[in-house]
């Protein structure tokens, strides 16, 4: 198994607590049918949250993020993961943990806003098209 996956894996496992919030606000969209997974491998990244059917990645972005550094390796994760399809919607930990209703509406609008339900590629399990 891949270290890529070992990680993804290592993540799931030991979520930050704006992440076990963000899951929890998800819970509701998977009780009407939405599908969710969590730490999914694209390409060199690992995104915290993905829709495949909606093709939203949705990130929780803690301090690190901010720098300038930070910033410019956010840039070019973010158009790798928008060139494979889907729209990367940010959170930060502060938005999550202090403010989840908002989240909640925001969460709701990107799934409206999806692409229509088109079947997946036979064999695919993965945000990664190889």
């Amino acid at each position: 198994m891949g270290q890529r996956t070992e990680l993804a894996r290592k993540l799931r496992r030991e979520p930050t607590p704006a992440e076990l919030r963000f899951w929890e606000i998800l819970y509701t969209f998977r009780q009407s049918g939405w599908h969710f997974r969590r730490q999914v491998p694209v390409g060199p990244y690992i995104v915290d949250f993905a829709c495949k059917r909606a093709k939203l990645a949705f990130e929780i972005d803690g301090d690190s993020h901010y720098s300038d550094a930070g910033l410019a390796a956010d840039a070019v994760r973010t158009a790798y993961i928008e060139e494979r399809g889907y729209r990367v919607v940010r959170f930060t930990n502060l938005d999550v943990l202090g403010n989840p209703e908002g989240v909640y509406l925001l969460v709701a609008d990107a799934l409206k806003s999806a692409p229509p339900n088109l079947p997946l590629k036979r064999g695919r399990n993965r945000l990664d098209e190889r």
